[in-house]
C-alpha cells in the first residue's frame, strides 16, 4: 500500500526522533523471511529495547540526515530492516546476531555506532559490547581493586608477625 505525503512525513519524523536518541543502528537484509519469523523478530526486539522498522530506504535516508547515522545513507539499497538500539549500544547487534543464527536469510548489511559506519560483519563486535549493568560491574571491580590491594598490604605485616610467633612457639615446643 502506497503512503501519501502526510504518512511519509510522519514516518520520517518518527524515524528521525528514534535515530536522534538511538545508540547504534544495524541494517539487515530480510529477503526470504516469513511473516511469522518477522513477527518473532519484532517480539524479541520489543523485549530487548530495540526499535525495529521496515521502511522505504528513501524515507530512512531522509530521517537520518541530521543524525550520527547519516554516514550509512549510501548503503541503504535493497530491502532492509532497521534496528535501532535504544537502551544499550549492543542490543541491536545481539538481536540481529542471535536471530541470524537460526535464520540464515537475515543478513546484516551495515552497522553504525558513534557516527562511524562498519560493514555487516561487525555485528559480532557490536553484539559483544557489554550491557549497562555489565559495564557498571566492570567499573566497580576496577575501582575496588586498589582498595583491596591496600588492605592486603596493610594486613601483611600483622600476618608476618603472627607467622613468626607461631614458628617460634613450635620451635620451643619441639
Amino acid at each position: 500500500m502506497a503512503l501519501n505525503l502526510t504518512q511519509k512525513q510522519e514516518v520520517v519524523a518518527e524515524l528521525a526522533e528514534v535515530a536522534s536518541k538511538a545508540h547504534s543502528l544495524v541494517a539487515a537484509e530480510y529477503v526470504g523471511l516469513t511473516v511469522s519469523q518477522l513477527t518473532d523478530l519484532r517480539k524479541k526486539a520489543r523485549e530487548s529495547g530495540v526499535y525495529l522498522k521496515v521502511a522505504k530506504n528513501t524515507l530512512v535516508s531522509r530521517a537520518v540526515e541530521d543524525t550520527d547515522y547519516a554516514v550509512v545513507q549510501d548503503e541503504l539499497v535493497g530491502p532492509l530492516l532497521y534496528a535501532f538500539s535504544q537502551e544499550d549500544p549492543g542490543a541491536a547487534g545481539r538481536l540481529i546476531k542471535e536471530f541470524a543464527k537460526a535464520n540464515d536469510k537475515l543478513k546484516p548489511r551495515v552497522v553504525s555506532l558513534g557516527g562511524q559506519k562498519y560493514p555487516g560483519t561487525h555485528v559480532d563486535v557490536l553484539a559483544s559490547l557489554p550491557t549497562r549493568d555489565e559495564a557498571l560491574s566492570m567499573l566497580l571491580s576496577v575501582m575496588t581493586q586498589p582498595a583491596t590491594q591496600l588492605v592486603r598490604l596493610l594486613s601483611e605485616p600483622a600476618s608476618q608477625v603472627t607467622r613468626v610467633i607461631n614458628a617460634a612457639g613450635q620451635a620451643k615446643a619441639a
